[in-house]
């Protein structure tokens, strides 16, 4: 099969072929449609966490997929050949990713392909839309609160606004201003990061706001900290700080449940997955290049035809 790897950290990534990987016990083989980018992928590549994560080389890289089941391990009851599905293949050992033509995924990372997304929007889904997901959950977001997104319009950040609108809540975002029309059109007030974000937070919000999710690093959180009173309510991916004041740190997991409550509120019509670029597999690279810019408003994405 075809699948983008590296031999090496540092490498550029390439397509190759490589075996189809085997199935294990608890696993299904997928066909993949499309495989979405995250800046995790390249960090894997450039070894920034090698004291984390068991890596083997060569290593097919890549964590979501969206795809038609191929086959199902023996133990597997949950799903059958020709499933439409998508993951967040985040397994133990890191080498057989979903860069590739084939992808083998634990049933604990699989849930049902919403019917309302193309292949494209479904790969992007599932560790964007997870993140926020459990990030909201970690500040108990909910009905009548004001949330601050940091980083409102990235891959994360503009699931987190929609999955948060999609519970009543009043959802102030910062971003770029390019990005300001984006933002409202997905339900947010936006407002610009950078110098001076508290103020212009509190000429929006004067008495703050209820909790804040970061999605971005730097001063996010020391400025959250300014404006949420009660600090469990603050949450980052990016940051240890978080759980430092009594927040949380965020690391997402793969997880069925919130994966198809995702799948849900998109079949709803409440969640949609905005795509900053579609690519084909062997541009990999070129997606890394745009993804280390961080200025994508939505998702990058790796495309593989049906044979």
């Amino acid at each position: 099969m075809k699948a983008v790897t590296i031999n090496a950290y540092g490498e550029a990534p390439r397509l190759t072929e490589q075996p189809v990987p085997k199935v294990g016990p608890d696993s299904v083989l997928i066909r993949v449609r499309a495989a979405a980018v995250n800046p995790v992928d390249w960090k894997i590549a450039e070894g920034y966490l090698d004291q984390v994560l068991n890596v083997h080389f060569p290593l097919t890289l890549g964590w979501d997929v969206a795809g038609v089941v191929e086959r199902v391990g023996p133990a597997v009851t949950e799903y059958e050949v020709g499933d439409e599905v998508i993951a967040y293949n985040r397994q133990d050992a890191v080498q057989f990713g979903t860069y590739a033509e084939f992808a083998a995924a634990p049933v604990r990372t699989l849930a049902r392909k919403p019917a309302s997304l193309s292949w494209q929007q479904a790969a992007g889904l599932p560790l964007a839309g997870l993140t926020a997901y459990q990030s909201l959950r970690a500040v108990r977001a909910a009905d009548g609160d004001t949330v601050l997104v940091h980083a409102a319009a990235g891959g994360v950040g503009s699931h987190a606004v929609q999955i948060a609108v999609a519970r009543g809540a009043r959802v102030i975002g910062t971003a770029g201003e390019h990005n300001h029309d984006f933002l409202r059109s997905l339900g947010a007030e936006p407002v610009a990061h950078g110098e001076g974000l508290e103020e212009r937070v509190r000429a929006l919000a004067p008495d703050g706001v209820d909790a804040a999710v970061d999605f971005v690093g730097g001063d996010a959180v020391a400025v959250s900290r300014k404006l949420v009173e009660d600090a469990s309510r603050i949450a980052s991916v990016a940051d240890m700080a978080a759980a430092e004041i009594g927040g949380t740190y965020v690391f997402v997991r793969p997880d069925t449940a919130d994966l198809t409550a995702l799948g849900d509120l998109a079949d709803a019509g409440k969640l949609t997955v905005p795509l900053d670029a579609v690519l084909p597999l062997a541009e990999a690279a070129e997606a890394f290049r745009r993804s280390r810019e961080g200025r994508t408003r939505g998702k990058i994405v790796l495309e593989i035809p049906s044979s």
